[in-house]
């Protein structure tokens, strides 16, 4: 995909990735029905909130709108990487803040 490298089923932190894209901290879920309702909502709140707090952005499509829609879908991915700056260009975190060596297990 306009030579960007996805990952399946990568950990990341606590949390296992469907798709991610390390070089522009991408993350796509392929979202079945029980992602939206519930426990599982809140759990993926929060699960998102974590990813974005360590740079990642999340998102999510569900699996009837990738079947359905999956020209839409791969060009909103696209969209959203061609937005982001890759990894390695990315401004070092100000005072010290941000990811330490060993802060997310397994992402790097």
């Amino acid at each position: 995909m306009e030579g960007l490298k996805f990952r399946r089923q990568q950990r990341i932190g606590p949390f296992i990735a469907d798709f991610v894209c390390f070089e522009k901290k991408l993350i796509v879920e392929a979202d079945g029905r029980q992602h939206y309702e519930g426990e599982q909502k809140k759990k993926d709140a929060d699960r998102d909130s974590w990813l974005r707090e360590h740079g990642f952005e999340v998102l999510r499509f569900s699996n009837n709108e990738i079947m359905s829609s999956t020209d839409g879908v791969i060009l909103n991915i696209l969209e959203h990487a061609s937005a982001r700056l890759s990894a390695s260009q990315a401004p070092s975190p100000l005072n010290g803040e941000g990811l330490g060596e060993g802060d997310v297990d397994g992402c790097l």
